[in-house]
């Protein structure tokens, strides 16, 4: 994965003039920290410029970071925290224990509690860090909404709820629906995997005895498969192996939709998007189009940020312990 660079900084500013999101109980507000914490942008920003430089894997561990606090009891934080003899919190769920970069978080906060105390939610941290990594790496830029506390509860079992690699068209519909996200949210969202890596284990079954009649997941474009087949062989004894999602895996661009078209996606469920009628025109508009791509992730995101938010939780002093 190449490196960063500051002017990759120069980023194309989408202004979501939004205030509040309408449907909400709670009222999130772009200057929710003016007053209180004036620099709590700035602080946040320049902590995770600083983390990807030093690794180029930080924006995609933050973007997924964002995704998967957001869709397991809303964006309350409840991924950063730590599992106690007593109990086994989300952040060891299988399907988390990739994620990683939860020190950038802490940096921030840590930042953050020095020159402005008890005041930035750990919640708003991790939003306003997935849009400075999307911006950062050459996607949109987006006002952030702000006011998210951060929840005391975190469960590893609840993690079974998040979408899988493996779902087809209508369970990831299912799962977005539940979270007041249609599917054109979910076609948007789903292109944050422009940014990202996945290890074998996601994808190796679309790769051998995929089924009574095909040991390749006949979606899949045959040279690419042959080529994951490589890097992920049956039995596969590296941890490590795996593929980029998207060529540009460094770069947020629209990349990833390209690939779909190509059927060279990695996931069964990114490729599945390009096979379904209902998701299918959306996948080729955004191929077709880099600037109604980022337009419409950058909604998507502010409607994502906005999903099971508290008003009257903390504002935990430690991202990884409640108060």
């Amino acid at each position: 994965m190449a490196g960063f660079s500051p002017r990759k900084l120069s980023f194309s500013i989408i202004f979501l003039g939004l205030m509040t999101i309408l449907g909400s109980q709670a009222a999130l507000d772009v200057h929710y920290y003016d007053r209180t914490c004036p620099e709590a942008e700035k602080i946040i920003r320049y902590t995770v410029l600083n983390a990807s430089m030093h690794d180029a894997k930080v924006p995609a561990r933050i973007l997924r970071m964002f995704f998967h606090d957001c869709f397991i009891r809303g964006c309350d934080a409840s991924v950063l925290l730590d599992s106690t003899p007593q109990n086994q919190a989300e952040k060891d769920g299988p399907p988390n224990i990739s994620l990683r970069a939860f020190y950038v978080i802490d940096d921030a906060k840590t930042k953050l509690e020095s020159a402005c105390p008890k005041t930035v939610s750990c919640a708003d941290i991790v939003a306003v860090a997935a849009r400075d990594v999307v911006a950062m790496s050459g996607g949109p830029f987006w006002n952030v909404l702000k006011g998210r506390k951060d929840g005391r509860i975190s469960k590893a079992s609840e993690t079974i709820n998040l979408p899988a690699p493996t779902f087809n068209v209508s369970t990831l519909i299912q799962s977005f629906t539940k979270r007041g996200l249609g599917v054109k949210d979910l076609v948007a969202l789903s292109g944050g995997h422009t940014l990202g890596f996945s290890h074998c284990s996601s994808f190796q079954a679309r790769l051998h005895n995929f089924s009574s009649v095909h040991d390749i997941d006949p979606t899949m474009n045959p040279e690419f498969a042959e080529t994951l087949k490589k890097k992920c062989p049956k039995p596969n004894k590296n941890g490590n192996a795996g593929q980029f999602l998207d060529s540009t895996a460094s770069t947020f661009d629209n990349n990833y939709y390209k690939q779909l078209l190509a059927g060279k996606g990695v996931f069964g469920s990114d490729q599945a998007l390009y096979g379904d009628y209902r998701t299918k025109w959306i996948v080729e508009s955004f191929a077709n189009d880099q600037s109604l791509f980022f337009k419409e992730f950058a909604t998507s995101m502010v409607k994502l940020g906005n999903v099971g938010v508290m008003e009257k939780g903390e504002v935990r002093l430690n991202c990884r312990v409640v108060n």
